[in-house]
């Protein structure tokens, strides 16, 4: 019997090619959108998931109150872990302090290399359940001047010669042996990136001044993390601890009310925003996004299947009567219909398959992703059959009841009329469909404007030109030299140290009192140590005062501040004015326009800039724009090289910096871009599977009205007006729809677009268009036949 439904099935697909290809690329399509968000879905949600401690993980972080607002921060004080191990030790298995994750130099023999690690205490590869593939874990336990490496970095040094014992130079000046070789650590994971790992002792020895500060737990520069004990409540513990900053601080710094608590492992990725003290979420937003965007992209594909199979009705209706006549029970006719959309379900399926195939790796480009298709996981396969049964059911539901539902003798005596409102259904299902790819062009076009509003915003500053390398070694001392040199050569304009990027804030202090100022109010402010040339260099601009000049000596008791700095402070006519920063008075020399270094979708943080008193981590280069940019960066490398050959010269222009901070958004609108295209192609499909059954099915009028005198331009009006009207409605709804989900999305960030009304405007006009070209082929077909075979047929 079963065997029977499926080769009735099939005959039906291949007696209809068209109708068959509309409905199975249609489903493979919005089965190849479904699988391609559920993998990606699947990587987001299993971040971190492959290490064994995941639910005992957490990091150490801290809610801290600066100018009026509550902050919250990974960064900790370098005595962090040791103060929780003293105080609570009994409640964590580990507790470890680490540096951040950043690239060193790493050399052995004529191989060097820019790699990223941390320096961490041993027990990270405990913590962590790393596999070891040679060598011991403990390698870091037992020697200060060790290292571990990963599997593909130890390749990239030794190739198959063994690395252990093998002596590495990091940054020129550390030498360390290698005591172990771990399997590299999983794409989907905070620590992907981590391709060795320094003991944490050596850190602290090659950094003597961490152990000289005065006050220890005022400074924030490392990280902490820890695996909470079997018996321990992560919540509870994280109440318990919450004071253990503040018990130390002297009491002049309680005012920031530093609130330590512990942030676990499973919500690193997905729950990583704070804003006022608060976790308000992060990355789950975009997974309940596209989520929801893949559930109505493969909705709109089961429409289509609706669609058309009832809109076929009449066609099988004899059928049904035929069998309904020779006792045919409706549940085997309603097994019937199934048993074809299940058949049609599994045959997209597989051609889903075959698409997702040939769409990943651009899709691994825009989402920034590593995702494959889990071909040797149960489950993939498990929930892949599930879910192209569940498509072929719940898109075989309505045309299995409506056809089985037939009364076979007015079927069979050609009394059977499907009424005027046989069509209601398909109608409606038309402007379901066409209201959410209206939504989701709408959608992709706000949050380009957003990109495209940032991306505008002034910056305060000139990127045409602007390079910037980080420099961890004995270049600094050679500054002067470099500097000259390069203008010499003309390969440069000018050149500056700078203690951050332009792009980013490293440093921020507290400890400043000025004229005024409340007593009890904490302040934290980027804080950045320049050199004299960085205003000349980055082309900032001076509102009041000054910039720095060597021609002044005391520049190294002076301030300059941005606007926000000046507003928040409220000091008028501040040029001149004195500001305390610990206990010492700096003199305000200038006030320069707003840099926009961080969010661009954020206000601009109060910011200073002072002289530097020792050497910064960053040179930022102007280089000439008289000269080719590849010809006179290569001059650069080679003045660089001059002063450490053994150093990898890595640089990065301002302008690719500053674009990388649209990353999420793009990332969002490049993708809800590809499904609203997707979306409006599926509807289309079915439109156009539609208007070919409906002049089908008015031949025989369309021939009429042409002997009677209609016009191909009438009857295209007649047979296209039906269709426009769905989507004039459509239009209607997502309009509002639309308008009110896209501005509670903005309201996430402060400094937003508008939502204008040409949007809509054009996203409707663009649906109307498109569902002209997609009906008018068949209306123009159907008004061009001949008249005489129009009223021939039967």
């Amino acid at each position: 019997m079963i065997k029977s439904y499926f080769k009735i099935g099939w005959r039906n697909l291949l007696r209809n090619k068209g109708y068959s290809f509309i409905n199975i690329s249609g489903l493979a399509l919005g089965m190849a959108v479904a699988i391609l968000i559920g993998l990606w879905i699947y990587d987001e949600l299993t971040f971190n998931t492959s290490f064994p401690n995941y639910n005992r993980i957490v990091q150490v972080m801290q809610h801290q109150t600066f100018n009026g607002k509550v902050g919250s921060q990974i960064s900790n004080p370098a005595v962090m872990a040791e103060e929780i191990r003293h105080m609570y030790g009994s409640d964590f298995t580990y507790v470890l302090q680490a540096s951040w994750n950043y690239e060193h130099t790493l050399t052995y023999g004529e191989k060097m290399f820019l790699k990223p690690g941390s320096y961490f205490e041993p027990e990270v590869t405990d913590m962590l359940s790393m596999k070891m593939l040679l060598g011991s874990k403990d390698g870091l336990k037992k020697d200060m001047n060790s290292i571990l490496l990963s599997a593909s970095v130890a390749e990239a040094y030794f190739g198959k010669d063994d690395p252990i014992d093998k002596i590495l130079r990091v940054d020129n000046q550390s030498d360390v042996k290698v005591a172990g070789v771990y399997e590299d650590l999983p794409e989907n994971s905070r620590f992907n990136d981590m391709k060795f790992i320094l003991p944490w002792n050596l850190y602290l020895s090659i950094n003597p001044w961490v152990g000289k500060m005065e006050n220890p737990w005022g400074s924030n520069f490392t990280q902490t993390y820890a695996q909470v004990a079997d018996h321990a409540n992560i919540a509870e513990l994280s109440d318990r601890i919450r004071d253990v900053k503040a018990n130390r601080l002297p009491p002049d710094e309680k005012r920031y009310n530093p609130i330590v608590f512990l942030h676990p492992m499973w919500k690193w990725h997905l729950y990583s925003e704070f804003k006022d003290g608060v976790n308000v979420g992060g990355g789950i937003g975009n997974v309940w996004l596209f989520g929801i965007t893949g559930v109505f992209v493969l909705l709109l594909a089961c429409i289509n299947f609706m669609n058309l199979s009832t809109a076929r009705s009449e066609k099988r209706s004899k059928e049904v009567g035929i069998r309904k006549s020779i006792g045919s029970a409706r549940t085997q006719l309603i097994t019937q219909f199934f048993s074809e959309s299940i058949m049609i379900s599994f045959l997209a399926f597989c051609l889903a398959i075959l698409l997702v195939l040939c769409a990943l790796p651009g899709f691994n480009t825009v989402a920034e992703k590593k995702i494959a298709i889990l071909w040797t996981e149960p489950l993939f396969w498990l929930a892949g059959i599930g879910f192209a049964l569940l498509t072929g059911f719940f898109a075989g539901i309505y045309p299995a009841l409506f056809l089985s539902s037939f009364q076979p003798v007015k079927v069979l005596k050609g009394t059977f009329k499907a009424g005027r409102l046989a069509s209601l259904p398909r109608q409606v299902l038309v402007v379901v469909q066409f209201t959410i790819s209206i939504t989701l062009i709408i959608g992709t076009m706000v949050v380009y404007k957003q990109v495209k509003h940032g991306q505008n915003r002034p910056i305060g500053y000139t990127r045409d030109g602007l390079v910037t390398t980080s420099v961890n070694d004995e270049r600094h001392k050679h500054f002067e030299v470099i500097r000259t040199t390069l203008k010499d050569k003309r390969a440069i304009v000018e050149m500056a140290e700078s203690g951050s990027p332009t792009t980013d804030v490293w440093n921020s202090n507290g400890g400043f009192d000025w004229e005024g100022k409340d007593p009890t109010l904490a302040v934290d402010f980027p804080n950045n140590g320049v050199s004299h040339e960085y205003g000349k260099t980055i082309g900032w601009e001076i509102k009041e005062g000054r910039d720095f000049s060597r021609d002044f000596t005391s520049d190294s008791s002076t301030f300059i501040l941005n606007e926000s700095a000046v507003a928040f402070i409220g000091l008028k006519d501040p040029v001149g004015k004195v500001i305390h920063w610990e206990g010492k008075p700096f003199t305000i020399i200038g006030i320069v326009k707003d840099l926009l270094v961080q969010s661009p979708y954020q206000p601009v943080r109060p910011s200073m800039f002072h002289l530097a008193t020792r050497s910064e981590n960053v040179f930022i280069i102007k280089l000439n724009p008289e000269r080719n940019t590849q010809e006179a960066l290569a001059e650069v490398e080679s003045v660089f090289k001059l002063y450490n050959p053994t150093a990898p010269f890595k640089s990065s222009f301002v302008d690719d910096d500053f674009a990388r901070k649209f990353g999420n958004e793009k990332r969002v609108g490049t993708l809800a871009a590809f499904f609203a295209v997707l979306a409006i192609l599926i509807s289309s499909l079915g439109l156009f599977g539609l208007a070919s059954f409906v002049a089908e099915q008015r031949t025989k009028e369309i021939g009429i009205r042409k002997v009677l005198g209609a016009s191909v331009a009438n009857l295209w009006g007649m047979l296209s007006k039906d269709f426009l009207v769905l989507v004039g409605l459509s239009c209607m709804i997502s309009v509002p729809l639309a308008w009110y989900e896209l501005n509670q999305w903005l309201q996430d960030y402060d400094y937003r677009t508008e939502i204008s009304w040409w949007i809509f405007a054009v996203s409707a006009g663009g649906a109307l268009v498109i569902t002209l070209l997609t009906v008018s082929f068949q209306a123009i077909k159907a008004a061009l036949m001949n008249p005489m075979k129009s009223l021939r047929t039967e």
